[in-house]
């Protein structure tokens, strides 16, 4: 399994509009595409303003397609035309899951469904 972690630099003041944003408008139609949510933060110690969420995938071709499927989701463009404007910065990483965590990892998913 993958874990995609996307980390979001916002301008200073706006993460309460981004995730109202999400929440509202964003977050239905993401879990529509992407089920497997791991989880979804902010920081408040260290460098701040940012989100960070992390998705879990069995394998990158998975990703590939259902990022695609949501990328053409007229409901997702529209929810991205309300929140690109509070982001400066995006930096993605791909994390193999350690062979020991890959059933807990499908145990907490399983848990949210």
């Amino acid at each position: 399994m993958y874990v995609e972690e996307r980390i979001y630099t916002l301008q200073v003041g706006k993460a309460a509009e981004y995730f109202k944003n999400y929440e509202q408008f964003g977050m239905k139609v993401q879990l529509k595409h992407l089920p497997d949510m791991v989880g979804y933060y902010t920081t408040e110690v260290g460098e701040l303003n940012l989100v960070i969420h992390m998705w879990a995938y069995d394998d990158l071709n998975e990703r590939d397609r259902r990022r695609a499927a949501m990328q053409a989701d007229p409901e997702w463009q529209a929810y991205l035309g309300k929140n690109r404007p509070f982001m400066i910065s995006q930096e993605t990483r791909i994390m193999k899951c350690a062979p020991f965590f890959v059933e807990r990892l499908k145990k907490m998913l399983a848990a949210t469904k």
